[in-house]
């Protein structure tokens, strides 16, 4: 049975195991996509790279909670959000911050190496 909500504690797939029919399933999906396409796109990823991805949405999931949190007056942790916070900064720098062209072959270079191949 594919989950509803986030996990509680960052858990490695968590986003595949999310139930895709829920609006947090699409949204977590839609921002993974998002995220390797600004990095040139997910087949040119390493394993490193899409693992850092997965944990930075959680990372960046949580802050958002923990956000929600306060603005009800619940109890919020101001050392757990500032220390959350730069681990999510050190992930996406670590990612890079600036996007990269996804790797496209032009079709006059498709076709000549689909002739040559024969």
């Amino acid at each position: 049975m594919k989950a509803q909500q986030a996990p509680e504690r960052y858990s490695q797939g968590w986003i595949a195991g999310l139930d895709m029919r829920t609006a947090l399933g699409r949204d977590m999906a839609a921002r993974y996509l998002t995220v390797c396409d600004d990095l040139g796109g997910e087949a040119s990823l390493s394993y490193a790279q899409r693992s850092l991805i997965e944990r930075a949405l959680w990372a960046e999931y949580w802050l958002a909670s923990q956000e929600r949190e306060l603005a009800e007056g619940r109890e919020f942790d101001a050392g757990r959000w500032t220390q959350a916070s730069n681990a999510l900064l050190g992930l996406w720098r670590t990612l890079g911050l600036e996007r990269k062209a996804k790797d496209v072959t032009d079709l006059s270079s498709y076709l000549r190496r689909k002739a040559e191949a024969g």
